[in-house]
């Protein structure tokens, strides 16, 4: 399951409202062997749900979030340290190269490179 995700280029992420109800949300990510980084708008709704409870899950999808793999348990944590955050944009500059290079290039002109929160999943091997 783990190496399904691994070769993706996008995943789903769920995270969970107050009433338990799961948001899917397509995302680009970095990483491996159940450890991944996304960004995201620090404003975000997925950011939100975060900040109350790192309960998640994950799956390999499609740009459009057709899933193409099964869901897998996951726990996710908002970045506060500047290394940890570094790391994180490291990896996705790796992975997307000149395409996370342009997407930074955009949000430092709009001004929102600085309000971005990185992201750090851990999945549970276990698929749902």
């Amino acid at each position: 399951m783990a190496r399904q995700l691994d070769a993706a280029r996008y995943f789903s992420l769920t995270t969970y409202r107050k009433d338990g109800r799961g948001v899917d949300t397509p995302v680009w990510f970095a990483g491996g062997d159940g450890t991944y980084y996304v960004f995201s708008a620090g404003n975000a709704g997925k950011v939100k749900r975060l900040r109350r409870a790192s309960r998640a899950r994950v799956a390999a999808c499609d740009v459009r979030g057709r899933l193409l793999a099964g869901w897998i348990p996951a726990d996710a944590y908002l970045l506060s340290s500047p290394e940890d955050t570094a790391a994180a944009l490291a990896a996705l500059r790796r992975k997307y190269g000149w395409q996370m290079r342009v997407a930074d290039v955009m949000a430092k002109l709009s001004g929102r490179f600085g309000k971005r929160t990185y992201i750090r999943v851990e999945t549970h091997e276990h698929p749902e």
